[in-house]
């Protein structure tokens, strides 16, 4: 049975929900202007009722407060800071972290920063550092809201929009959740990064023991596949990229019922 809560961190008080499985922990951090309940269809899933999956509402996001210390808080490595904030309120010592977009690259800096990462799961997300950022992402009609402050009601649509698919349903707290958003937190992440204060994604995939799954859709609207396969990676689960066919940005929502599988296998592989 699925379990919500809240707990005090030094980066605000972050809202959290529990699947409730007997497994191991595997920890889900959404992406840019979202919220856990994007993870919905892993929470309530049979994956859910196997493993204990715990999603959160990152700083300045859904049902979390915004950040206490923008400062602190609003950047890749204050955000992988948050997440082991709640695991360290939560008990939990273990996890495989599976990190989508935004997500996955505080996951990066957990695989490099957390004694207690199992393996990780990365989803959208380019493991770049400062000088791979130009081949790492696409150009983009949209890509400018990654780091806007404000958004208007038609800008956090078409930002929700692009990265849920463009032939998937929007769904209202889609919408909310970008408009939600504390804003500040968009440009001081991209100073974070332009002034190097955030791990080289590059560097830790390619030094990273624990194994590390990489999953993409071939129509993936933000991220270069082909910069995924030319990175070097110490430990890549299967041995390769896998590019799932006519998905977008989000293919664990967009999508379930083939990524669920996926994901149930590379947990059982390095966690069951």
């Amino acid at each position: 049975m699925l379990k919500t809560g809240f707990c005090e961190t030094p980066h605000g008080r972050l809202a959290w929900a529990d699947s409730g499985g007997e497994g191991p922990v595997v920890l889900l951090i959404h992406g840019n202007s979202s919220c856990k309940e994007i993870f919905g269809r892993q929470l309530i899933s049979e994956l859910g009722l196997v493993y204990r999956m715990i999603a959160f509402d990152l700083p300045g996001h859904g049902a979390s407060s915004d950040a206490p210390d923008p400062a602190l808080t609003y950047s890749i490595h204050g955000y992988a800071d948050a997440a082991m904030s709640l695991l360290d309120a939560l008990g939990i010592d273990r996890a495989v972290i599976v990190g989508w977009s935004l997500g996955g690259h505080a996951a990066l800096e957990m695989m490099a920063r957390w004694p207690g990462t199992v393996a990780a799961w990365i989803t959208g997300t380019p493991p770049a550092g400062g000088a791979d950022m130009g081949d790492a992402f696409l150009p983009s009609e949209h890509m400018s809201l990654t780091f806007k402050e404000k958004f208007t009601e038609e800008e956090a649509r078409d930002f929700a929009q692009e990265a849920v698919g463009d032939n998937v349903e929007l769904l209202p707290w889609m919408i909310e959740a970008a408009l939600r958003a504390d804003g500040r937190f968009r440009p001081l992440m991209l100073q974070s990064v332009a002034e190097g204060r955030d791990l080289d994604g590059r560097e830790i995939v390619g030094t990273a023991n624990m194994p590390l799954a990489v999953v993409s859709g071939s129509a993936e609207p933000f991220v270069n596949n082909a910069f995924l396969k030319s990175v070097t990676y110490n430990n890549l689960w299967d041995g390769r990229v896998h590019i799932l066919e006519g998905m977008g940005h989000m293919p664990f929502w967009e999508d379930a019922g083939q990524v669920n599988p996926l994901l149930g296998r590379f947990l059982d592989e390095v966690a069951g």
